[in-house]
């Protein structure tokens, strides 16, 4: 009977072990589909909380949405044009940018030498292979391409998020009466999204207040094409961890091709003041509590839906999480999941509480 039971429970380990990786083959085969969705979804619950806030001051939820979707329509239209000029200018620019930096490893082999370190040819040569000009301002462009891709689905997604809009106020009737277990559903679904608002509207408050210090400080010494670098922290933002150190990385690159070493750490320190200023002091104090995930869990987090999502992983990677810990804790059997998922917090104040 102990040997039937054991076979059982590993059996059961194999199928829900295969049906994982089943499922996860099917989200990474879907992600052209999927990720537009989920975009939808994210922008939905950002576009949620203004639309909660017109309804709160009295208009009807019809004329808030129109509101919401023509604010939202003229944003688009800002990026496309502004956004859109510059980055067509930056990749004009590569090519003397590319001179540049090879000029400048040319410089400092030369400074290396003077030093009494000596760099022969070969050796140039095959430090230049590793680290090479080209590669470098193609994988630039590249990230600029992926926003612009963005762009290019964005009818998609703006329409997506309009239908979902449209069907949030009918989902808890629609789940009392597909479920006779709608109750608690509703009751995590309620959970779910008044944790994810209050993430998602201080998370965009302090990524837009990135994104327009970093436009406006780069301005002010002259950095090139600073309305770039602002979106791209104000995106890099979302995603926890390192997202801001992806964003300082090719505008202080291109700080030093274009002024120099001045210029390059005017740049970096306008970066560092920024981040530490709003990762330390501004987001900890408005953000409160947090959101109940460990920290190594929203790092193995970022990984693992940036691997099966690819960079829209990275940005959604804190809400997918959030969601899966909802899910699972009530569960009986898979409540060990949400306790390794969690911050710790509840357990040092049971903790503490017994020890009183």
């Amino acid at each position: 009977m102990t040997g039937e039971h054991e076979f059982s429970k590993l059996g059961r380990l194999f199928i829900t072990t295969a049906a994982f990786i089943i499922i996860l083959a099917g989200i990474k085969f879907s992600t052209s589909i999927l990720i537009p969705f989920l975009l939808a979804i994210f922008l939905a619950m950002v576009a949620e909380m203004p639309l909660s806030w017109l309804q709160s001051k009295g208009l009807q939820r019809w004329i808030g949405l129109i509101i919401v979707v023509l604010v939202g329509l003229l944003v688009e239209v800002l990026l496309i044009t502004f956004l859109g000029k510059s980055i067509n200018n930056l990749t004009a620019a590569f090519p003397a940018y590319q001179q540049r930096l090879v000029v400048s490893m040319q410089n400092l082999r030369s400074l290396l030498n003077e030093l009494g370190i000596n760099i022969d040819q070969t050796m140039y040569d095959q430090i230049i292979s590793y680290f090479d000009p080209g590669l470098i301002m193609s994988l630039l462009g590249s990230v600029f391409s992926s926003i612009g891709n963005l762009f290019s689905n964005g009818f998609m997604i703006f329409l997506t998020m309009i239908f979902i809009l449209l069907e949030i106020p009918y989902l808890p009737a629609k789940l009392k009466k597909a479920s006779p277990s709608s109750q608690k559903i509703s009751i995590h679904l309620d959970r779910f999204t008044k944790t994810l608002k209050h993430y998602l509207g201080i998370k965009t408050a302090i990524s837009l207040l990135t994104g327009i210090l970093i436009t406006v400080l780069l301005s002010l010494i002259g950095v090139d094409f600073p309305i770039i670098w602002g979106f791209l922290a104000f995106m890099m933002n979302f995603i926890p961890n390192i997202g801001s150190i992806i964003a300082a990385v090719p505008a202080i690159l291109l700080a030093f091709l274009q002024g120099g070493l001045s210029l390059g750490l005017m740049t970096t320190t306008c970066y560092v003041a920024i981040n530490l200023l709003i990762g330390n002091v501004i987001e900890p104090k408005v953000m409160g509590r947090g959101l109940g995930l460990s920290t190594l869990v929203v790092f193995i987090s970022l990984i693992f839906w940036g691997w099966l999502l690819g960079p829209v992983g990275m940005l959604l990677c804190v809400p997918l999480t959030m969601f899966i810990k909802i899910a699972v804790e009530e569960d009986e059997e898979m409540g060990w999941l949400a306790v390794l998922l969690g911050s710790g917090e509840e357990l040092k104040e049971n903790t503490a509480k017994e020890s009183v």
